[in-house]
């Protein structure tokens, strides 16, 4: 007897239907049962309000968890940047796969890259922590730009640039390269210069607890280096008591020697969206093996962080 599908819930945007797309098909393979996708609608979809209005924190997300919890769908896919950093206790996520590159990138008028650009150009971002650190960056150069808070998918972003209206827009990495953009690229900003989110780059695989089998198959595609890092960038996160529309940037990652992972290394900033203030610390450790391990590690690095005054650049912070 042929069993029946799995549903995937996922977003109705280009983006998550490239993403969760990716995950049906490691889940065909896997299961060897057919995976359909069941396309719904999120509050951040349909608001046009900027997301540190909305509050951020949830707003993709929370329609596919009523769907999971609901049975509509059996399992879901999200951008793990747009996870709450508080996980229910009647949803697991089973799966996080290999991280895509978490850098953002510029793409820009006449293929200029972030230092050509002109004096007082237009960038475009929805995003307080990319404001903060590009006009940081900016300032640090001797540069002159202005951030302009922008929404909307891909093709609206870019359509800003192409129809003039911006010089330049930033965006994720990832996120061009699951719907096969990267060639619009100008300059891929290093993550020296600007950390990227909490988990950018990274995908979350959701299905209920209780549905143990499934989430034990999904547990198959998990990448243990990706989860491990996500965590303990989630925990910074947390533990700054920060929303996902907070401007905080934060990225670990496996220091090697050779082919020889070594260690891991945390690096974090909080930033006031001027520009003006950032403070940006860095801890290096163990790989973390647990997810303790990993949550210390945030916690170890954001404890530093609220010491040299972090929360005073956040604004109101997000509870």
């Amino acid at each position: 007897m042929t069993q029946k599908a799995l549903r995937l819930g996922t977003r109705r945007s280009k983006l998550a239907m490239a993403q969760s797309g990716h995950v049906a098909d490691a889940v065909r393979q896997l299961t060897g049962r057919e995976v359909e996708l069941v396309e719904i609608t999120t509050y951040g979809d349909t608001s046009r309000e900027h997301l540190a209005q909305i509050g951020g924190t949830g707003v993709f997300v929370t329609a596919l968890r009523d769907a999971l919890l609901a049975g509509e769908v059996d399992f879901a896919v999200h951008s793990l940047k747009d996870l709450p950093t508080t996980q229910p206790d009647d949803l697991v996520v089973a799966a996080m796969p290999r991280r895509e590159d978490p850098r953002d990138v510029l793409i820009a008028r006449d293929g200029l890259t972030f230092t050509q650009l002109p004096d007082g150009a237009r960038v475009g971002t929805g995003s307080p922590r990319r404001m903060a650190q590009l006009n940081a960056y900016a300032r640090s150069h001797g540069l002159r730009i202005e951030t302009v808070p922008i929404r909307g998918n891909i093709d609206t972003r870019i359509g800003y640039v192409r129809k003039g209206e911006l010089d330049a827009v930033v965006l994720a990495a990832a996120g061009l390269s699951r719907i096969g953009r990267s060639d619009e690229v100008t300059d891929f900003l290093s993550v020296d210069t600007i950390l990227p989110a909490p988990g950018q780059g990274a995908l979350a695989v959701e299905c209920t607890a209780a549905n143990a089998d499934l989430a034990a198959t999904l547990a198959e595609l998990d990448d243990p280096y990706t989860r491990a890092a996500v965590t303990a960038e989630r925990s910074l996160l947390a533990a700054l008591e920060a929303g996902c529309s907070a401007p905080v940037g934060a990225l670990a990652d496996l220091l090697a020697d050779g082919q020889v992972v070594k260690e891991m290394r945390l690096r974090g900033v909080v930033g006031t969206v001027d520009g003006s203030a950032l403070v940006q610390l860095s801890t290096t450790g163990p790989v973390p093996t647990t997810h303790d391990q990993a949550m210390a590690l945030g916690r170890e690095l954001a404890d530093e962080m609220l010491a040299k005054g972090a929360a005073g650049l956040m604004g109101e912070r997000a509870h």
